[in-house]
């Protein structure tokens, strides 16, 4: 067994661990990723809206990957490049 299984064998229980506490509190992690983009884009006057709402939206699909709110055949696709 190469270091890279070792690594994925000792990981699989915290990955699993953050799925559930992602499906569980969804909502107010996705809550927090708004709260934080504002204040950000606040603090910045604006200059950085466009790459703050690009990072927001990859937040946003990791969550939606690591919570598997798509359930549906297909994985969750990325958020289109700005």
């Amino acid at each position: 067994m190469g270091i890279v299984d070792s690594l994925k064998a000792r990981m699989g229980p915290a990955k699993e661990k953050v799925a559930g506490f992602a499906r569980q509190h969804g909502d107010r992690i996705d809550h927090g990723i708004d709260k934080a983009a504002q204040a950000v884009d606040r603090k910045t006057k604006g200059k950085y809206s466009d790459k703050i709402e690009s990072g927001t939206g990859k937040a946003r699909h990791a969550l939606d990957r690591l919570s598997h709110r798509n359930d549906g055949s297909t994985p969750p696709q990325p958020p289109p490049a700005a």
